[in-house]
């Protein structure tokens, strides 16, 4: 597939989701019983890989709805959105797609797996030059804007596990966070772009399903947990037009000290119509507004 067509070229992106949590754990700590992930001044975490998980979950469900109509919207195939990540996968299989074609290395690989386009992968086989380790699209940490609470409470069913048990009880395994409201960064390199093979399309792909991230892969511990904002700057420069980190400060909301308990603790969300005529910085002529593109994909 020919990468190097103008219209194809990935550009450079700055986003921040903000993510609604009610009653929910949207990313649980293995090493405390999958409690929701807290840091000591009692904000919570979701990991980038959780983040990940869920996106690659949207693409590798075939059948699904949200699959059957993005596919349809972008004029997409299956074949060329492949998931590397994947329970089963077949190592026989993948090694056959990296071996050389057309001169180059692991072609058919690069053509076949979106995630190992997007994310980046080390899956090409040891020794060979051209492994890829970094990836176009990166997730950051996504922290609470307030201190979370955490909600224990204990869960029966009807029917024991046990013998001579009739009922099952599950102490403390119901673990959510009572309400919060979390900002997770994302950013898009043009840089990686050559290396990876990755396309404009593939991109395009990944901010489609972000407002479909939780909604539509819902479980029994992250019930609600939603998207409101999915903020993105397309830079006019592909090298960058405007500092990442004054993107995200403009549209983080304001700090509260103690857990929320609603959305309307946080007052007004900053919107693009707030933010686009302010200088980038406090000393500088450059507004939000001159630097790129501004998309809510949240809407």
């Amino acid at each position: 597939m020919n990468t190097n067509n103008n219209d194809n070229l990935v550009p450079r992106i700055t986003g921040l989701l903000i993510l609604e949590v009610r009653k929910s754990n949207p990313n649980g700590d293995p090493e405390r019983e999958s409690s929701p992930r807290q840091r000591p001044d009692g904000k919570g975490e979701i990991s980038p890989v959780s983040v990940k998980r869920k996106l690659r979950d949207l693409v590798l469900e075939k059948e699904g709805v949200v699959w059957s109509e993005t596919k349809t919207a972008l004029g997409i195939s299956d074949d060329r959105f492949q998931i590397l990540e994947s329970r089963g996968r077949n190592r026989d299989e993948i090694k056959r797609k990296m071996e050389p074609k057309d001169g180059k290395i692991g072609q058919d690989f690069i053509d076949a797996y979106w995630d190992g386009r997007l994310f980046g992968n080390t899956f090409l086989e040891e020794g060979q030059k051209d492994t890829i380790r970094a990836g176009v699209a990166h997730f950051g940490v996504g922290v609470s804007i307030a201190p979370i609470d955490i909600e224990f409470s204990t869960w029966t069913s009807k029917s024991g596990v046990e013998d001579g048990k009739d009922r099952g009880m599950a102490p403390m395994a119901f673990r959510v966070v009572k309400h919060g409201l979390y900002a997770v960064p994302f950013f898009v390199n043009p840089n990686q772009a050559h290396k990876t093979g990755c396309t404009k399309q593939d991109v395009d792909l990944m901010l489609h399903l972000l407002k479909h991230t939780y909604a539509s892969t819902r479980s029994v511990v992250r019930s609600m947990v939603e998207v409101v904002h999915a903020h993105t700057l397309t830079h006019k420069s592909r090298a960058g037009s405007v500092s990442d980190f004054a993107f995200i400060d403009a549209f983080t909301p304001t700090k509260l000290e103690k857990a929320s308990e609603a959305l309307a603790d946080y007052g007004t969300l900053p919107t693009w119509e707030k933010i686009k005529d302010l200088p980038v910085r406090p000393d500088s002529k450059v507004t939000f507004g001159q630097c790129g593109e501004y998309q809510d994909y949240a809407l």
